[in-house]
């Protein structure tokens, strides 16, 4: 695999993390938005992704876009440009808003392998497209991107040290394509299938690595949180930003602020533009001595069934058409980090924000009592475990009826393998020569470690797809094999 067709995932590392870490207001410089004029507010994100899959010509990496527009007549394939239009389609709605004079807000999501997917097609079309809603002056105000983990990896079960090498990678791949600036911007995170972990130690590097990328918030399922006290969310609560703390089996502490994603039926409400006419019987709620506008954060696949290829376009319009006739007053839309910084500016920091924690940790926490450990964390969750069957520390995501763990040891030890001999291999080389990620054998390497995790892997059920993952496994090892005699050979 030569380096023009490696997408750039690695290489810049203390570049970008000195990017990112900048602190000040990214969002307040471009708002129209008074806080005290606001009674209540939407914000609203799309979630786009496409895996990646060994299955082009003699078996080369593609996207499962070019798949699908290749194999028409398999399943709903046959959707694939309706989709390509999904993901290029907000920079045609946002200027016909603007121009009428509203005032709209969107929050973008869009998965490594999906950039990557569009540069591999040549789809310069969305990529124009995405540019634009990056980077033009006209729309920033208007446009939220998310960062997210590159290929789609669940947290919760994705080998802690590769936490940072997804949350990495997709920094590197936004930044080549849309710039520093932009990425500069980006300091919310939304986790693929809103998976979030539960288990202490994971949860802790997870909140860490986010943190050390310079994310300052990110975007929480309801029921995957709780109380200190083991309680559920209050209603109001869940229209407030609340304090994510993360406490590790050591004890350690960090936290992280959190906008909640209420329950249901995700491409309904968003594509009906549900959060929007649920904010409009909302008001102002007390927070931090003073009262804010509540708000109502929901995000949903942006391609995925028909409500969102066909219904989300014109609710869309029909939502915000509505509320420019108030002229910036009462309901408003609004993006993640433009809010959390209206706030800040008026004195409501996180210090006032309820604190939160995964679900199950008062369980765990009151089990393993006032002086934490790695053994007495470890012995806690086995009695939880065998005392009650239903306690998990797999985490919780916004598709419960489904596990991302069971039945997938075939995927999962072979993925969890990958990982360990690539840090085996790469991580004393870079620690001698931190220009090793910008070499070819590493960033293939990097690569396939990647793709292994994607969690498209463990949806569908065995089949095809865990074919797919044995053979990026067959094809990472391969690489690290490469990687070592190569590297190994200029050490």
């Amino acid at each position: 695999m030569s380096p023009h067709v490696l997408p750039p995932i690695a290489g810049r590392e203390a570049e970008i993390l000195a990017l990112v870490q900048q602190s000040g207001p990214v969002a307040l410089p471009h708002s129209n938005l008074q806080l005290e004029a606001i009674t209540s507010a939407f914000a609203c994100a799309l979630h786009m992704h496409q895996p990646t899959i060994p299955a082009g010509a003699d078996g080369a990496l593609i996207s499962h876009l070019q798949y699908m527009l290749e194999h028409p007549g398999e399943g709903d394939n046959h959707n694939a440009e309706p989709f390509a239009h999904c993901y290029r389609r907000l920079a045609d709605l946002l200027p016909a808003l603007i121009a009428e004079g509203a005032n709209p807000r969107i929050m973008l999501d869009y998965s490594g392998n999906l950039l990557w997917g569009f540069q591999q097609m040549g789809r310069a079309d969305i990529l124009e497209a995405l540019r634009f809603l990056a980077c033009d002056p006209t729309v920033v105000p208007h446009v939220e991107w998310l960062g997210t983990f590159w290929s789609h990896a669940v947290a919760p079960s994705t080998p802690i040290p590769d936490l940072k090498l997804q949350i990495l990678a997709w920094q590197h791949h936004f930044a080549a394509l849309f710039g520093s600036e932009a990425l500069q911007r980006v300091k919310g995170f939304s986790p693929p299938e809103m998976h979030l972990p539960n288990h202490p130690d994971t949860l802790y590097a997870f909140v860490s690595a986010l943190r050390d990328g310079g994310y300052r918030w990110l975007l929480v399922q309801e029921h995957s949180v709780e109380n200190p006290d083991g309680s559920s969310l209050s209603r109001e609560q869940t229209l407030l930003p609340n304090r994510l703390v993360a406490r590790s089996s050591s004890g350690e502490e960090v936290s992280i602020t959190a906008l909640i994603k209420t329950q249901g039926s995700d491409t309904k409400l968003v594509g009906q533009m549900q959060p929007c006419y649920e904010a409009l019987g909302l008001g102002r709620l007390p927070l931090g001595g003073t009262s804010v506008p509540a708000l109502v954060a929901q995000i949903a696949d942006g391609e995925n069934g028909g409500v969102m290829m066909n219904e989300f376009p014109p609710a869309f319009l029909q939502a915000h058409r509505r509320l420019a006739a108030q002229d910036g007053t009462g309901t408003v839309a609004i993006n993640g980090s433009e809010y959390l910084e209206l706030l800040e500016a008026a004195g409501v920091g996180d210090a006032a924000f309820p604190v939160i924690q995964a679900v199950g940790q008062h369980r765990l926490w009151q089990r393993v009592g006032g002086s934490p450990t790695p053994q007495a964390v470890e012995a806690a969750i086995t009695e939880l475990q065998a005392g009650d069957p239903s306690f998990s520390m797999a985490g919780a995501s916004w598709t419960n009826d489904l596990s991302w763990v069971e039945g997938y040891a075939n995927v999962l030890e072979p993925m969890n393998q990958l990982s360990a001999r690539f840090h085996q291999v790469f991580d004393p080389l870079v620690a001698e020569d931190p220009a090793v990620t910008r070499s070819e054998p590493y960033q293939e390497a990097l690569l396939h470690l990647l793709l292994l995790e994607t969690s498209c892997f463990r949806y569908w059920g065995q089949g095809s797809w865990t074919d797919y993952a044995r053979e990026i496994h067959r094809r990472g090892d391969a690489a690290i094999a490469r990687g070592a005699s190569a590297l190994g050979a200029l050490a």
